[in-house]
């Protein structure tokens, strides 16, 4: 573990190229996605640039005075989010990861099918009382330092700031270490029709 200082800062343009790179290299359960997607770059393209293009106010960034090593970001209306997602970032990318021709067969075929069906991912249930989402993620040289929870409660302190009264999460259902996480940032489960079964639906009340 290093021992470098961290600072946790709000997000600047020129950390999008090092915000791209946290998101492939902790992208397949935490791991490194390079060599599990033939072009990985469509994971930031659906769970990270996004976000930045959004709200950049809402992504901060655990910096260790060299580069960004870690994330937090999100949106603090996730129904307005996926509206700009569809409208006007969709746009942007669908050239380079065209969806596939028929039902997905890979993991680059699904990653590029929920990128033009985003909306999958938008669960209209949480929008009255958890409508902010989120996500987080560190290298392992960020790991075990305290950054992930300094991460999140800046995070949501800004959501508080703007008196956002929820947020929620998806966990996949094999993470327990980000379950154990969650809940010991005082998160607990959610359920709600549209909830699909591939992530554990996660809120907490702000």
């Amino acid at each position: 573990m290093s021992s470098t200082p961290v600072t946790i800062r709000p997000y600047r343009p020129s950390d999008r190229a090092r915000l791209e790179d946290i998101c492939v290299r902790t992208g397949h359960g935490g791991e490194d996605a390079r060599g599990h997607y033939t072009d990985p770059a469509v994971l930031p393209a659906i769970f990270a640039t996004p976000y930045a293009e959004y709200d950049p106010s809402l992504v901060f960034v655990a910096d260790d005075g060299t580069h960004a090593i870690g994330y937090v970001l999100g949106a603090a209306d996730s129904e307005a989010f996926f509206g700009f997602f569809r409208e006007r970032w969709l746009p942007t990318v669908a050239d380079r990861f065209p969806a596939p021709p028929g039902e997905p067969g890979d993991d680059d075929e699904r990653m590029r099918d929920l990128l033009h069906h985003a909306d999958r991912m938008h669960v209209p249930a949480f929008d009255e009382h958890h409508p902010a989402h989120l996500h987080i993620d560190l290298l392992p040289e960020g790991q075990g330092r305290g950054l992930g929870r300094a991460l999140m409660e800046t995070y949501l302190e800004a959501l508080r700031a703007r008196g956002v009264p929820g947020v929620h999460l998806g966990v996949g259902p094999g993470n327990t270490r980000a379950r154990a996480f969650y809940d010991r940032l005082g998160f607990t489960r959610l359920t709600a029709p549209g909830a699909g079964p591939d992530a554990v639906h996660l809120g907490l009340a702000l």
